[in-house]
């Protein structure tokens, strides 16, 4: 009895597992003191490569509607992916020469921030519409005056922005592809929207460096797949469309950028197949390269759990700095709760005073940092740590030490 799953870029069944993170509650889902009593829903979070196109995702499936009706990551509590986001509108509307006539529509636009770049840096020109899931958030957003969608993106909703405010230029997804379950509705409801000559542009997280930074924790429900440009390429030529760019960006530790065009639309860039060939190269379709992953992914779990206990031995108070999504994978991987980190620091007012999922670990202001002078941070929002850095420089002259749990365990 073949016992692989169907993958969702191929429609092969031909996944096979390779890295088994347990039951997990749902990353995002911070809970108020009044829930901690209820039963909390766990998932299996379980990830496999396809054999045939080479796609990793997820085995086990989240409804998208239990993830993110009420959502509280917002992009604009980050200064990083603020003018991360600012540089982007610039090199777009550059790019492509938007102006007035132009529609740029963002595929989980959350609280704004990349649309408000775009109306800001084309003067007002620029059109600008949001779709997103997440009432909570639209309802945060109001005094933006942008026209927003409280949706899914399917091609339903696709028809209906078209009807009503016509087709775009540009349509944007950064960090909201890998959420995508239903691939084939996805690449669809993208042809109903784009204009001819139309452009889609992707940010999503790059396999290659979630690999080389053993980044495990970057895999939760919300991310059902963990993108390389091969079955990327692979999906878009399966429905029509065709990759015509790519870049490799240092947001995040690693980001894959994609431009996609309708097939015959579009010149193909060279970077494409140099891409590809990195890709090939460096194995990302090779079982062994993921068995490698997930004897790393022990070895973090190890040397962390471990490096805690010994701070703790001496009498060391060690909190949590950050409160991503991604913090929970790692938490509830490692069985790391209120014993291990007493508290866990957060700039995000929608987190603060909530509790991880999980672990229940109780999320309090950065400020609390100064007040309190705890030895050591466990920094679990890696990924910005300049940024955090920078913004703690008055606890780390004080004597606060950082960890750092990825690629390796380290104090600094």
């Amino acid at each position: 009895m073949n016992s692989k799953m169907e993958c969702m870029v191929c429609s092969r069944p031909q996944v096979e597992m390779f890295l088994d993170l347990g039951e997990t509650a749902l990353a995002n889902r911070f809970l108020a003191e009044d829930e901690l009593d209820s039963a909390e829903p766990v998932y299996p979070l379980r990830t496999g490569l396809c054999e045939n196109c080479g796609h990793v995702q997820l085995l086990d499936r989240v409804p998208p509607r239990e993830m993110f009706d009420d959502y509280l990551y917002v992009s604009g509590a980050s200064d990083t992916l603020k003018q991360h986001f600012d540089e982007l509108s610039r090199t777009l509307i550059a790019r492509y020469g938007l102006g007035p006539d132009d529609l740029v529509v963002d595929i989980g636009c959350n609280d704004g921030t990349l649309l408000s770049a775009f109306r800001r840096n084309s003067g007002g020109a620029v059109q600008v519409v949001g779709i997103d899931p997440a009432r909570n958030l639209a309802e945060a957003s109001t005094h933006l005056e942008i026209p927003r969608y409280v949706t899914l993106f399917t091609p339903e909703s696709a028809a209906q922005v078209r009807e009503e405010r016509g087709a775009a230029a540009v349509i944007t997804a950064t960090n909201t592809f890998p959420h995508i379950q239903d691939l084939a509705s996805f690449v669809t409801a993208l042809d109903r929207l784009l204009r001819p000559g139309g452009t889609f542009v992707a940010e999503a997280h790059y396999l290659g460096d979630l690999l080389d930074q053993v980044a495990f924790d970057t895999i939760y429900h919300e991310h059902v797949s963990y993108w390389s440009l091969a079955p990327l390429q692979y999906l878009m030529r399966r429905y029509g469309m065709e990759v015509t760019d790519v870049e490799h960006l240092p947001i995040h530790h690693g980001q894959m950028r994609v431009y996609v065009q309708r097939q015959g639309e579009g010149v193909v860039s060279d970077r494409v197949a140099e891409f590809l060939e990195i890709e090939k190269k460096r194995g990302l379709r090779s079982p062994e390269t993921y068995r490698n992953f997930a004897e790393q992914v022990g070895r973090i779990r190890r040397d962390l759990c471990g490096t805690l206990a010994e701070l703790a031995a001496r009498g060391n108070r060690v909190v949590g700095y950050g409160a991503p999504a991604k913090g929970n994978t790692l938490l509830t991987y490692l069985n790391l709760g209120t014993d291990q980190l007493a508290y866990i620091v957060d700039r995000s007012p929608l987190k603060q005073g909530r509790y991880t999922p999980g672990m229940h670990i109780p999320v309090v202001p950065t400020s609390r940092l100064i007040t309190d002078r705890p030895e050591y941070v466990l920094l679990l929002a890696w990924n910005f740590q300049e940024e955090v850095m920078n913004q703690q420089a008055d606890y780390r002259a004080g004597g606060g030490r950082f960890i750092t749990p990825v690629p390796e365990v380290r104090i600094i």
